[in-house]
């Protein structure tokens, strides 16, 4: 088929399929695990760079969503200084292990907090750092990884180690090696990716399920409303209060 919008949409919709046909149980679990970390005051606190970080944009400071989410976010090194401006957009950040030890600190994260860390290919050595620093502290920590591309490429971590390996529940986007679905005729590459897609799934499946298990146990459900809805500011304000300084910007926010 040629590159097409029609073509990108039936690979996508070939990956969801394949998504809702073998993780769902995974994303049960998942949800189950994280309303049990809210039950007890904790934060979900969800990682992943590059083009991950489109994950924990969904799961935090969304409409719909949960307050107790908070994205990690490696920009904050540089907005305080901790990092030369330099080092922006350089690729090593991601890749050196030291940048999850800086990360964290610039968060208070405590001992109630799971996490979630999403990286298609989890080979990369911030990803891998960090994963390995959250399971020493005893928090639960769920993996979003592409199974496909992450089982072909070797890790960049020290340990030899790969996001997946260190998971307590591991959920597949169900993307291609690559993460681009399309091949283009006479070329050796690929185009258009599919995990920001089932990705973005993923997330809301997880709060779904997270808010379901609230619901079954009886528990206060604190969703943020749109901003842009009568009364929604007056609505988050009132939930984000409680998790003040630990969601939306770090130690001293």
């Amino acid at each position: 088929m040629p590159i097409s919008a029609p073509a990108l949409f039936a690979e996508a919709q070939a990956a969801i399929a394949k998504l809702e046909a073998t993780q769902m149980e995974q994303i049960r679990k998942a949800g189950e695990l994280l309303a049990n970390a809210i039950m007890q005051d904790g934060v979900i606190q969800v990682f992943g760079t590059g083009h991950s970080k489109a994950f924990a944009m969904e799961m935090a400071s969304r409409a719909g969503g949960l307050v107790p989410a908070n994205a990690i976010d490696m920009e904050l090194l540089f907005l305080r200084q901790v990092l030369p401006m330099s080092l922006w957009h350089s690729p090593e950040l991601e890749r050196d292990p030291e940048t999850a030890k800086l990360v964290l600190a610039q968060y208070d994260i405590r001992p109630t907090d799971a996490f979630i860390i999403v990286s298609n290919s989890g080979r990369n050595g911030s990803t891998v750092e960090m994963a390995m620093r959250v399971k020493r502290h005893g928090h639960p920590l769920i993996v979003v990884t592409s199974l496909a591309h992450t089982t072909q490429v070797t890790s960049r971590h020290p340990s030899g180690k790969k996001l997946y390996e260190i998971a307590d529940i591991v959920i597949d986007n169900c993307g291609p090696y690559g993460d681009a679905a399309l091949a283009v005729e006479g070329q050796d590459y690929q185009v258009c990716a599919v995990s920001s897609i089932t990705g973005a799934l993923i997330a809301q499946g997880l709060t779904a399920e997270i808010i379901g298990c609230l619901q079954r146990a009886g528990a206060e459900i604190p969703v943020l409303i749109s901003a842009n809805v009568d009364g929604g500011d007056a609505h988050n304000e009132a939930l984000r209060k409680k998790y003040a300084g630990r969601i939306g910007g770090g130690v001293g926010a």
